[in-house]
Order: structure tokens, then sequence, then C-alpha cells
């Protein structure tokens, strides 16, 4: 009997880890479970959830092929399917943003072709469109997944099932009158009118959401000098739009640098795994060291421009946002995208960005090994840095916000960090206020686009699974404790899921059946950097490969009860 493998969700992590399992190795049964009617496209690149307006936040550069790179799979499509994602044949490049709905027909097109593979590799395929698990069990021999379809609900039995569901979206988006928690689905904020928007997040995200209101009511255009510009429909004069964040700053252009990535000359894997291997966890100091010492070797300029030799993880944000903070964020905006746009011209890398972008994965190493301090420490001052680096947007982006702030559409909020939103919830009967300091602010429509929160083990949504306490939340060592041989420290659980080297959850229960967690938002705990298209390669291989060495060891026992 062949292995029986089921796949939850057709994202980008469940199609990467399709590509791995279709390898002309022992012929497997998969079987793939899509909840939407389009398998293939992921609900970040789905068109009933995205807005055309809305960007992709990965170029085809860093984009990891299926069959194809997306420039080649542009290449091929012919002018009208070219035309109607607004891109011109001339301009298809390896670097350039591309919007969601383009890589949903990508991602689409390369489980078609991957399909075909698979077949001719001897595999069983089964797609499931409009299929939902709705449930997992844990049994002896196997593991239950109960699915609903349009025709009621069955149950299935698989000896490995891996979550890919991706980000975990809210079933209904306007969850009061004006009052939205999330920028998806894209259409719903169609129905927001002439009236003041708020929108919480500077991020893409927020960026994303504001790009559905602005297009909805107006049009981006191209004035004689080539600048863009932005002309709202009529009787849109009440539009206005503001963005919102603690910090009151927008996010930098994505700028040019070498890829792949440069091996770091001191924030190495082998220095940050020296580390790891003291046995010590109060480790977030050391690393720091490592980081810093990375900036001082790739820009020593920098490095005494900002004071950083004096700088500590606690202090380093306030140096590092200083340039954007001190300034009005669209005179900072323009001046950022006219250096990048230079920079890519000449083809020239910042080199302190550079070093923190180089170096957010290996510090990454170190998070899993924290004790509960120091892992608050990195979650509260540290983290942002990187996510804020690796984090830029389309230079079109950029483009258009400012656009927007010309036209007299956009403002920024900055909220600080004492400041309240009230909503229907404190009276308002439409929209949402948020108060900074003595100052109210009012808007017709608010949209959080603050993006995925943490999630853990109890926020499965599998009842069954939950019920049977298997999945646990992950755990950290507390302060002072110290690895001793053949002894564990002493842990204290703080949150995600517990998952092992191969998204294995450590269960508690005794199969011979294997369960992977790949499932985004409940991985960021320790995980913190597994947002995007490149971690969910690297999820789906890791996953992919587990597999196949569970099956070719088959007639060995699967599972080992963890303690």
């Amino acid at each position: 009997m062949r292995p029986r493998i089921a796949i939850i969700g057709t994202g980008p992590t469940g199609l990467y880890t399709f590509k791995q399992l279709i390898s002309p190795t022992t012929p497997l049964s998969i079987t793939l479970y899509e909840a939407e009617g389009e398998p293939g496209k992921g609900t970040p690149y789905h068109p009933d959830m995205n807005d055309p307006a809305m960007l992709s936040n990965i170029p085809s550069i860093e984009l990891p092929a299926f069959t194809e790179t997306l420039v080649d799979w542009l290449r091929r499509q012919d002018d009208e399917a070219l035309m109607r994602h607004g891109i011109r044949r001339e301009t298809i490049d390896e670097r350039e943003f591309y919007p969601r709905l383009v890589l949903g027909d990508y991602m689409q097109a390369q489980l078609e072709r991957m399909l075909a593979i698979a077949a001719d590799h001897g595999h069983e395929i089964y797609v499931r469109a409009r299929h939902k698990v709705v449930d997992i069990e844990i049994q002896p021999e196997a593991i239950r997944l109960r699915v609903a379809h349009s025709e009621g609900e069955e149950d299935a039995s698989f000896d490995h099932v891996v979550m890919a569901t991706g980000h975990n979206w809210p079933d209904s988006t306007e969850i009061r009158p004006g009052y939205f928690v999330s920028p998806w689905p894209a259409t719903v904020l169609t129905s927001i009118r002439n009236e003041a928007v708020g929108i919480l997040g500077t991020s893409l995200s927020g960026i994303d959401a504001l790009m559905t209101v602005a297009t909805a009511h107006g049009m981006f255009y191209s004035d004689a000098a080539g600048d863009l510009q932005y002309q709202p429909a009529a009787d849109t004069e009440g539009l206005t739009a503001t963005l919102m964040s603690r910090k009151g700053i927008l996010p930098e252009a994505d700028f040019y640098c070498p890829l792949p990535y440069v091996t770091p000359l001191v924030c190495t894997e082998e220095a940050v795994d020296a580390l790891i291997a003291t046995g010590r966890h109060d480790l977030l100091d050391d690393v720091f060291d490592l980081f810093r010492s990375e900036i001082v070797a790739r820009d020593p300029d920098y490095a005494a421009r900002i004071g950083l030799s004096q700088l500590t993880v606690e202090t380093f944000a306030a140096a590092y946002y200083a340039d954007r903070t001190e300034n009005d964020p669209f005179v900072w905006a323009a001046k950022n995208l006219a250096e990048t746009e230079e920079n890519r011209a000449k083809r020239y890398t910042v080199p302190w960005r550079y070093a923190i972008l180089i170096t957010h994965e290996i510090v990454a190493r170190v998070i899993p090994h924290l004790d509960e301090k120091d892992l608050k420490r990195f979650h509260r001052h540290f983290k942002g840095i990187f996510i804020d680096d690796y984090a830029t947007v389309p230079l079109m982006s950029i483009r258009r916000l400012l656009a927007l702030s010309r036209s007299g559409k956009l403002s920024i909020l900055r909220l600080g960090e004492d400041y309240k939103i009230r909503t229907a919830e404190d009276g308002l009967d439409h929209g949402a206020e948020v108060v900074v300091g003595e100052t109210t602010h009012r808007f017709g429509a608010f949209i959080d686009a603050t993006g995925q929160e943490t999630l853990s083990a109890t926020d499965l949504p599998f009842p069954t699974l939950v019920a049977q306490g298997g999945v646990r939340e992950s755990a950290t060592p507390k302060p002072g404790a110290f690895q001793l041989p053949h002894r564990d420290p002493a842990m204290v659980r703080t949150g995600g899921i517990d998952v092992d080297e191969f998204y294995r959850p450590r269960l508690g229960l005794p199969s011979t059946a294997r369960l992977y967690c790949a499932a985004i938002a409940f991985l960021l705990h320790k995980e913190p950097f597994v947002q995007g298209i490149t971690s969910a390669r690297d999820i789906g291989e890791t996953v992919g490969k587990a597999i196949l060495a569970d099956v070719a060891k088959s007639d060995e026992p699967l599972f080992q009860i963890s303690a």
C-alpha cells in the first residue's frame, strides 16, 4: 500500500512541500486539500481576497522557482495576459515587484505543471478543491481528518499530514459598522465611502489597504514629466486617509543588494552556533555584540554616526529609526526613494542596510535557545529592526504614497505608546476614534492592517486535536537555566506550537503516523522571520525531506513519544 500523505492548504508552503515529495522516489498517494475553489493560488494571492492594486512583497529574483522562475513564466505569457495585469513585456525584470494576483496565477500554473510531473513519476495525486479540513485526530496507526465540502462531511485517514494553512484570516472582516479587523478580503473595503479612513499599520499591508480604497475612489496616472499623480473621482471631497503606527514612520523602499546573500564577516553561523554550544541561554547580548561588530566591519562610518559602540539591545532601535522619526515622513520618503533609484541605477548597496539583512536569519538561529527573559527582550526591542530592514516595499508603493500626499488625501499619524482606539463597544455608531494625548481623531471607517498575530496550540482550528492535548505550546528555558550533559534545563511554556527541527509537533500521543505543523501563524513565536515565500520554500523542503526519509525507513517505528 502506498504511503498516504495529506497536505492541508495549497498556498506557497503546501506547494513547496508538494514539489519536494514528487521526486522520482517511492510512489506516494498525495491528497491536496484546498478550502477555496482555485487550488494553487494561496489566500495572499487569490483574486477573491486581493485588489489588483495590491503589490506582492517579493521580486522575482528572490522568489524560489517551482518548475520555472516567475520572470520566465511571465515571458511565456501572451500579450493579452500581460495586459490584463498591466504589465508591459519590455519592462519584465527579475527585480520588479508584481501584483499579488500575478503571483497567484503563476503559482496555480506551477501546480498544474507539478501535477503532470508527479503523474510521470508514478505518484497518485488527488486535488480536492472546496474541501475544508475542519478537524484532526491522532489515532494509534493513522491521522484522521474530518473534511467538509458541498455534499457534507467525510473522514479520511493518512500516514502523514502537513498543516500548511498559512495565515489565519478572520471569517468576518467588518466586525462592527465601519470597523475592519483585516484588509482582506479587499472587496469588503470597497464599501468605504466618502469619509475619513484610518488605517492602523504603515507596512505593506497598510499600504495595500490604502491602495484598495484609493483606487476605488480615484486613479493614479503619470503626468507630462513622468511623475506619478493621483486624481480623485468626482464627489470624493470628504475622502481622506490616515496611516498610523506607534512611530508614525513609513517603510523604506526596496534597496539594491547582491543576491544570494554574501557571507557575513563576523556575525556568522559558526559564531552563533558556538554561542549555542556553550549551553547557556542568556545569549542575546553576546549575539548583539556579533551583530554590532558586523555593522562596524561593513560600514564604519554609519557605526560612528549613530554611536554604535555605546548602543545596546534596548537602545539600538532609537538610533536606527532616528532619521525617519526626526523628519516629516513624506519628505523622508521622497529622499529615500530618490536615493534608492540612484543606487539601483548604479548597482550600489548601502553597507549597513545589507549587514542587517544578511544577519537576520543567522541571528534567528539563537532564538529557540534563548531563556524567557532574553526571548522577551528580543521580541520587544530587537526583532522589529530586522523586520523593518527586510520588509522594504516596492518603489511603486512609495511613489503612490507620495502622489496621495500631494493630492491632499493622505496623512501620517504618530500614535506613540499611549493611545486608545474607541469603537462601537465604546458607544460609537460607526468607525472608530483614535485618542492620542489630548487629541481625538474621528474616522468613519477604520482598518486594522497590523498583520498576523502569533497563535498557540489552543488556537488550532481542529477541536479534537486540541482536546487530545497532544499539541503543546513551545517551551523556553527559564532564566538562569543551564544545559548540563544528559539533563534538560528547567523550561517554561511561552506560546506558539512546540515543534522539532522537522516541524513535527512534539506530541504526547503514541502513533505510528506523523503530523507536521507548517502553518506560519503557529511558528512565529520561535521563528519570527518565517513570514514570506522564501520561508515557505524552506519549511516545505524541510517537511518534504522528512516525510521522504520516514517513508524510506517505513519498516522502523515512525514515532517516539517525547518527554
